[in-house]
């Protein structure tokens, strides 16, 4: 959760739901792209790990009927940093980065996060929900 001072550090804020498809991941990450080059920040980094968070949401954490949330927050403190969001309904699941088989065509997913993110981790919210988050300082 937020705190306070969290809150009054934020400068710009974009949220929406999206549907628990491949589609809804797709627009999640074109979405993104937009509103991140609207705010004029570099968005390249940020739009692959929306991608992956937002895939990983339509892949493991899809419930049919319920929606996955994507939100970006640009924060500027003692460095400006984008937040990204990524809530679905399967608070059960949490994401754990593993080493993928080598012939794998998948799984990598988190291993990326991990490496363009500054820091990221996983929220627990009210059942059945969790948000994953990443953050990138700019």
């Amino acid at each position: 959760m937020e705190t306070e001072s969290q809150r009054a550090a934020t400068e710009r804020e974009f949220s929406l739901q999206l549907s628990p498809t491949p589609r809804g991941a797709r627009l999640a990450r074109l979405l993104a792209t937009e509103r991140l080059r609207a705010w004029n920040v570099p968005y390249e980094a940020a739009a692959h790990v929306v991608a992956e968070l937002a895939a990983n949401a339509v892949t493991h954490g899809r419930v049919p009927g319920r929606d996955f949330r994507l939100r970006l927050a640009l924060r500027s403190t003692a460095y400006d940093t984008i937040r990204v969001e990524v809530t679905d309904t399967r608070g059960d699941l949490a994401p754990e980065t593993r080493a993928p088989d080598p012939d794998a065509e998948s799984g990598r997913g988190l291993l990326l996060v991990e490496a363009l993110a500054t820091r990221w981790g996983v929220t627990r919210e009210p059942p059945p929900r969790k948000t994953t988050w990443a953050e990138l300082d700019l």
